[in-house]
């Protein structure tokens, strides 16, 4: 397992991650998606697993659920099962928002 944090404290971190928008992160040459949900933090996969869609360009739903833009499977935030479609879960990354930032491990 591997461990990245980004940003230096949780102000900076609110700061990068806009409420509900999904960002692209690249951790040690790994592209990965992370969004901010109020004070909740999800990692996970950028590419959609069943046609490799970026997730960047998807909507996050009430549930916490991540909606691919291209034929809106759901992916459930917090453990990546797929909701909505038919194809695998989406990988996700341990986000934990410590005082020296937001702590990702995968």
């Amino acid at each position: 397992m591997r461990k990245f944090v980004l940003g230096s404290s949780p102000e900076q971190v609110r700061a990068l991650l806009p409420n509900r928008k999904i960002m692209p992160v690249s951790l040690g040459g790994v592209k990965i998606a992370v969004v901010r949900i109020n004070d909740d933090f999800f990692a996970f996969e950028r590419l959609c697993p069943h046609q490799k869609t970026s997730l960047e360009e998807g909507n996050i739903n009430a549930y916490q659920e991540v909606i691919c833009p291209l034929h809106h499977y759901r992916f459930d935030l917090h453990t990546g099962e797929v909701r909505s479609g038919d194809c695998r879960d989406l990988q996700i990354y341990k986000a934990n928002l410590r005082d020296n930032g937001l702590e990702i491990t995968f």
